[in-house]
């Protein structure tokens, strides 16, 4: 009886250790799995990859049962982990929702909504026009997060999103906002220095700049040239597509940008090699937003902004980048490139 007790005991101590364990470590064992390795979990968390491992082995400790098996290549799930991996997400899920009605119960015409977007788009297109949005709208905080890494919307790391793929989780609501178009481009000095190449096969005398960013597909550069290979030709590389407007405006090479470039007033001249390509902008936001005035003010603002029947740039059929000029006079007149291109040198 005596051992009985014990035994009682001790799986009762066992069940409330179990119960104790932190949420933050479960949400740790999420950005491991996710990631599949220590190091690339601790640097996306802020963590030494050392803090990281002790907090997993804590875990594993608390509920007695290894969730990883660990090795040279990484991470894998263990069938412990895989079978309890999906009942963690869901527990952030609801998290997350808690935390969306939280922020839905304050005073919906008022406070902050934040917006993540591309960089291209969010520093040359929404920004300008933010300045208008925010005379109208003066108790709405619009936090715009211009970058090229996608924001997770579902995970609160946004409230809406701007970006080039369209998420597949059934609680965002997703609305293809309009389709951006892609072309090369040089300035007026470097057409006067080396000319510009006639044709794909003159590619090989002159340099591009090229953006190496997430949600910007590596291999697109070559594929939309035509080439096997870039070696030989990229002159700079760079994550940021306002670096590589600065430096087609300076000289540099030929850079690929927004067709509407030269219509919002860039001083460059498109390289007519045949080629464009193009990416679509898909608006996302979380579906518990659907009833909050503030955010559908934000989504309905951005939607007018990007309307492809007011801005022809945004729509599906390519319009080479002269044709727009004409087409985008009231857009170039009341939110132009002037004061945002590349400086003079002294």
């Amino acid at each position: 009886m005596q051992q009985l007790l014990h035994r009682g005991a001790a799986m009762m101590q066992h069940r409330e250790e179990a119960l104790d364990a932190s949420w933050d470590d479960l949400k740790l064992f999420l950005a491991c799995a996710k990631y599949k390795s220590f190091r690339n979990a601790a640097e996306e968390l802020g963590l030494t990859s050392t803090t990281l491992m002790r907090r997993i082995d804590r875990l594993e400790e608390s509920i007695d049962c290894k969730l990883f098996l660990r090795d040279q290549s990484g991470l894998t799930l263990s069938d412990e982990g895989s079978a309890m991996i999906a009942d963690v997400a869901l527990m952030e899920r609801h998290a997350f929702n808690v935390l969306r009605r939280a922020s839905r119960s304050s005073n919906d015409m008022s406070g902050t909504v934040r917006v993540a977007v591309t960089e291209g788009p969010g520093n040359f297109w929404i920004l300008p026009r933010l300045i208008d949005f925010q005379k109208t709208y003066r108790k709405i905080t619009v936090d715009l997060r211009c970058a090229m890494e996608q924001a997770d919307v579902a995970r609160l790391e946004s409230d809406i999103a701007i970006q080039l793929e369209p998420p597949t989780n059934p609680d965002l609501i997703v609305a293809k906002l309009g389709r951006l178009h892609i072309y090369p481009f040089v300035s007026k000095e470097y057409e006067n220095l080396y000319g510009v190449p006639a044709g794909l096969a003159e590619l090989k005398n002159h340099r591009i700049i090229k953006q190496n960013a997430p949600q910007v597909d590596d291999g697109a550069y070559a594929r939309v040239l035509g080439l096997k290979s870039l070696e030989g030709i990229v002159g700079i590389k760079t994550n940021s597509s306002v670096g590589v407007l600065y430096a087609v405006e300076r000289g540099a090479g030929i850079g690929f940008l927004p067709t509407v470039s030269i219509a919002l007033g860039a001083p460059l001249v498109p390289v007519d090699l045949g080629v464009s390509h193009h990416a679509d902008l898909w608006l996302t936001y979380h579906k518990e937003f659907r009833t909050s005035e503030r955010h559908k003010i934000v989504v309905d603002w951005l939607k007018k902004i990007f309307d492809p029947k007011m801005h022809p740039c945004f729509r599906d059929e390519f319009i080479h980048p002269n044709a727009l000029v004409p087409m985008m006079t009231a857009a170039r007149e009341g939110f132009g490139l002037t004061g945002y291109i590349a400086a003079t040198p002294t």
